[in-house]
């Protein structure tokens, strides 16, 4: 049974550096789809600048086109803080005990795992996947590492990243992927200049940000 990513984020705005992570991990691991999930109310940070509508039709657009995507929208309109392990608690409900699932994460989110609201749980209903940058070597975000993610990362490390298909949950595989120095806050930064961020966003969500003048006051 083939694994399924899961990709949460608030994509505020979703950009070419979330599309080129969702789809080289999902080549080299041999993902069946992606799950993009944008985030209703996230517990660790600001509330996102574009409205949930926005965050989710964005979404929707940047991965029409491609069949390995799927947008997931059970997070996206809910009032209350939007917990990982929740999500994942529900979606393994509707997908089944046997189904593989794989959380897709950059190192620096991972090196924060342990902040996050009953992450040892992750791993009872998910593998985890880091993808990190070349220039970001895991031996230099490994020493990063607080004791407790230590433990469990030195004793779930998957040598062998086939191996996420042969169980549903309890792995941890790394993955590299290209050097794309983007960041969703910079893209809202540089919106109130006329066209610096076109091509970190995909030419659909230029379009609909512009249409829409988003971030525009920031």
């Amino acid at each position: 049974m083939s694994a399924i990513g899961i990709f949460g984020g608030t994509f505020d705005p979703i950009h070419c550096g979330h599309l080129c992570l969702a789809q080289e991990v999902s080549v080299q691991l041999g993902l069946q789809t992606v799950r993009f999930v944008p985030s209703g109310t996230p517990p660790h940070r600001v509330p996102p600048k574009a409205s949930a509508a926005h965050r989710l039709a964005m979404v929707e657009a940047a991965i029409a086109d491609n069949p390995r995507f799927v947008v997931d929208a059970s997070e996206v309109h809910k009032r209350e803080p939007c917990y990982t392990v929740d999500s994942l608690q529900v979606l393994r409900q509707s997908l089944g005990v046997t189904q593989p699932l794989v959380l897709l994460m950059g190192a620096d989110a991972f090196l924060e795992l342990a902040t996050w609201s009953r992450w040892h749980q992750l791993f009872t209903l998910a593998h985890i996947a880091v993808a990190y940058r070349p220039g970001f070597p895991v031996d230099t975000w490994q020493a990063r590492m607080p004791q407790p993610l230590a433990a469990e990362y030195n004793a779930r490390l998957v040598r062998q990243p086939q191996a996420i298909h042969w169980s549903p949950a309890g792995g941890v595989v790394v993955t590299p992927i290209t050097a794309l120095d983007v960041a969703a806050t910079r893209i809202r930064d540089m919106m109130r200049q006329d066209g610096a961020a076109r091509y970190l966003v995909t030419d659909k969500i230029y379009q609909y940000i512009q249409e829409h003048k988003l971030y525009m006051g920031d």
